[in-house]
């Protein structure tokens, strides 16, 4: 990968860190060809230190290690955009990112990913493929399912009000989403169509 890098006259060339499930921009470092060797080989985040001119482990210290995901070069290739798994607070202060928001996220970039997913099914299906199966049927099929999904939410949410187990609140939901998103892609509407009108309607 050193080789599509297009490093600075310093020999360096600056990171960014995103945290792959939140989306949340973490950091920013910077690396040599060494340190982008060790990171693309460990599969954990390494930077070059400009004030030791040292190499460094991010989470060698502290434990709070950078499990990369990807790393991706901008359009100059002069800059990384790394997204990875952080096993603690980044920021030396205790506090999840080093930028001012701090909190932790819902973690909606998952979404990205399982739009992706669900995309590609449709586009390219396999008969294992339950996404796959559901796009053939139609409107029909994932509208029901939708229904379905989103009634069997409102009966594990009263059960919950009585005391029942949140997790189940959980697993509906996660499939009230999922069927949502495979609705949307079975239309051929884009999940960020959605994305604008709630945009649209805050303000």
């Amino acid at each position: 990968m050193t080789s599509k890098i297009t490093f600075g006259q310093d020999g360096l060339v600056p990171g960014i860190v995103q945290d792959a499930t939140t989306g949340r921009v973490l950091m920013l470092g910077y690396l040599n060809k060494e340190s982008l060797k060790l990171t693309t080989e460990t599969g954990r985040v390494h930077f070059w230190s400009r004030s030791r001119s040292e190499m460094w482990e991010k989470g060698a210290t502290s434990g709070n290690y950078l499990d990369v995901v990807s790393i991706t070069a901008d359009c100059d290739t002069d800059a990384l955009l790394i997204k990875a798994h952080p096993q603690g607070p980044t920021c030396h202060t205790g506090a999840v990112g080093c930028f001012e928001d701090s909190s932790l996220g819902e973690g909606f970039a998952e979404l990205e990913r399982l739009w992706s997913t669900i995309t590609d099914r449709v586009a390219a299906p396999t008969p294992d493929s339950y996404t796959a199966r559901l796009a053939a049927a139609g409107p029909d099929l994932t509208g029901r399912k939708l229904v379905e999904e989103a009634t069997e939410t409102l009966i594990a949410a009263k059960n919950h009000e009585e005391g029942g187990s949140a997790e189940r609140v959980i697993e509906e939901s996660a499939d009230v989403v999922y069927h949502l998103l495979a609705l949307l892609a079975e239309r051929g509407i884009p999940a960020r169509s959605v994305i604008a009108e709630l945009d649209k309607r805050a303000r």
